[in-house]
């Protein structure tokens, strides 16, 4: 195994089983904490969307439905936070934070790279999401709407849908970027 591979291996991980997840799945993440966190992820949605959006413009043929289908979806996602958001008692409408203007900036690299980069780069940040919420699963957990809401089979379809049109080979550096600012991310929710 390669010093890279380690540390891409360290990079799922670290992505993947974070304490912010560990905190979501035992029940003992502070409201504040979670709240902050939903109201950054509710900001990331929607540069993820203007990202996609752009992205499904200029993607060849076979990867428009699904990215049809992504948009749609976070159309629908967007919608879900604003309900969130009233039965918690937040407001959606504050400034991003260093984390989640971050994601932006790679949103934007991932924007400009070639198609190929930019659909990697995104399959990476949505199975990363998918992969991590699964680690925070519990039936004791009250968070648990949330984790099933992000686990959703009809999520993971459409996450392995982009792994069809992903090409890894050579794109480390790619993956390391995006699982270090999701990484970035759930940090961003704790301190």
């Amino acid at each position: 195994m390669t010093t890279l591979q380690v540390v891409l291996d360290a990079l799922w991980a670290a992505a993947t089983r974070h304490p912010f997840l560990d905190a979501v799945r035992d029940g003992n993440i502070t409201d504040a904490a979670f709240d902050r966190w939903l109201v950054q992820d509710a900001l990331f949605v929607g540069d993820l969307l203007s990202f996609q959006a752009r992205l499904l413009a200029r993607a060849p043929r076979p990867a428009q439905a699904v990215l049809v289908g992504g948009c749609a979806a976070l159309v629908a996602e967007l919608d879900w936070f604003e309900v969130q958001a009233a039965r918690r008692g937040i407001d959606l409408d504050q400034r991003a934070l260093p984390a989640t203007l971050a994601y932006r900036d790679l949103l934007a690299r991932l924007d400009a790279a070639p198609t190929d980069d930019a659909l990697t780069g995104l399959w990476v940040l949505e199975r990363v999401y998918l992969l991590a919420w699964g680690s925070a699963a519990s039936d004791d957990s009250p968070f648990r709407e949330f984790v099933d809401h992000w686990t959703e089979p009809d999520f993971a379809t459409y996450v392995d849908a982009l792994g069809k049109l992903a090409i890894l080979e050579g794109r480390d550096e790619l993956i390391s970027d995006v699982l270090s600012h999701e990484v970035a991310f759930w940090d961003m929710a704790l301190a």
